[in-house]
């Protein structure tokens, strides 16, 4: 068959360094296969390789989240059907081990039958913003809470001249309270050594705090900006909805149905009866990070909002346990999300004190947190979607209070 009427099929096994290419035919009869550099070069000698062989029907690539992502955007770019490969033949590994042809010729075969099919994420528009931020936010999370842990550790074991200075301190303030101080005294002392190292990890505890504030206030504007209305739904802050975002990804237009939505994010219910009983149970499946998510909105609303409060009374009249309330409530929640989220309808016109926030470049979360109210409270009242006449005179006596706020400076100066 002349190769301008050839179909062909290829799959890709990416790695750090190389990526190892191998081409079928439409029938499934193995062509050849090639490694490749995983670099610019390498992308355009991969394009040119496969298509060398005839018209390409689709291209399955295994790791399109890690290795090969430049990859699946170079071939995107170009045109091509990249298809997601996200399991190997078990079977042909026990027989064959695991050589990296084997491997490309696996990912084009499970093409060919049909066993992979998914649309990868592009990772080339503005939620791959969001992606990095919170992966540098997880970092930065994780750093604060080790050097708190740390210092309260000492704080135990600390001698009681120093513990009585700070006991009932909650974590901000005690850290507050240990970088004022001044140790004095020879090193050799326990009691000037204990007292400079608190004072050290209090001066350490700053820094990814700040960062985290700056994460924070850029994730507020990008969520603003792609999903304006997602965190009015009650129990969605920005740590929710950046992750819902990540997960939908950039082409939300491969996630075509509210209940592939749900199965995506782990909520769409498997049936699970016996005999005479009827019940279904949750997926184990799915983004764990989204299904955490919406576990969370969920555990919010069981506790302020009227509605669940309302339902989750009856299902338990109904002799529903806890858990099975919580996994109703999780299809749910994710049907409300994925409105949003695929959706999305535009924010209003900001108000007065909104626009007052922005000039002092101010955080929601930041006025939320000097008020003592949900970031969604103080949402919903700038957007005119609630009308609350206490809150919205401490709202706007608060704001007329605070300076203008400047980040010139994305790191505190070295001490």
């Amino acid at each position: 068959m002349a190769k301008e009427h050839l179909k062909v099929i290829a799959g890709i096994d990416t790695h750090a360094d190389t990526h190892h290419v191998a081409v079928i035919t439409g029938t499934g009869q193995h062509l050849a296969d090639r490694e490749f550099p995983a670099t610019g070069s390498g992308y355009r000698g991969i394009i040119d390789f496969v298509t060398g062989f005839g018209a390409v029907l689709a291209l399955g690539v295994e790791g399109t989240g890690s290795y090969g992502a430049e990859l699946s955007r170079v071939l995107t770019r170009e045109g091509m059907h990249v298809v997601e490969v996200t399991r190997p033949n078990r079977q042909a590994r026990r027989l064959q081990g695991k050589p990296d042809p084997l491997d490309a010729y696996q990912a084009a075969d499970s093409v060919l039958a049909g066993r992979a099919g998914a649309t990868p994420k592009s990772r080339a528009g503005a939620v791959e913003s969001p992606r990095v931020l919170r992966a540098e936010r997880a970092t930065a999370m994780r750093a604060r809470v080790a050097v708190m842990a740390q210092a309260k550790a000492i704080l135990v074991t600390a001698p009681e001249t120093i513990r009585a200075r700070y006991r009932g301190l909650r974590s901000p303030a005690l850290m507050a309270a240990l970088v004022n101080t001044r140790p004095a005294g020879a090193p050799s002392e326990p009691l000037t050594s204990t007292a400079t190292v608190l004072k050290r990890l209090a001066v350490r505890y700053r820094h990814p705090t700040l960062e985290l504030a700056l994460i924070d206030a850029e994730l507020d504007a990008i969520l603003t900006l792609h999903a304006p209305m997602l965190r009015d739904l009650p129990g969605v802050g920005t740590e929710v909805a950046s992750q819902l975002l990540v997960t939908v990804g950039d082409n939300p237009e491969r996630v075509t149905t509210e209940a592939k939505f749900a199965a995506l994010v782990g909520v769409a219910p498997i049936p699970a009866s016996s005999g005479k009983t009827t019940r279904h149970r949750l997926s184990r499946a799915g983004d764990r990070q989204a299904n955490k998510a919406i576990h969370h909105v969920v555990l919010v609303r069981m506790r302020w909002d009227s509605r669940t409060m309302t339902y989750v009374a009856r299902r338990r009249q109904e002799g529903k346990s806890t858990k099975e309330i919580i996994r109703c409530l999780k299809r749910y929640v994710a049907r409300e999300l994925y409105e949003q989220l695929l959706h999305p309808h535009p924010a209003p016109d900001a108000g007065p004190l909104r626009t007052a926030r922005a000039a002092k470049h101010l955080t929601l979360q930041q006025a939320a947190d000097a008020l003592h109210l949900w970031p969604t409270t103080l949402s919903r009242l700038e957007l005119g979607l609630s009308h609350d006449n206490d809150i919205h005179h401490r709202y706007e006596t608060w704001l007329n209070a605070q300076s203008p706020q400047t980040a010139k400076t994305r790191y505190p100066a070295s001490a």
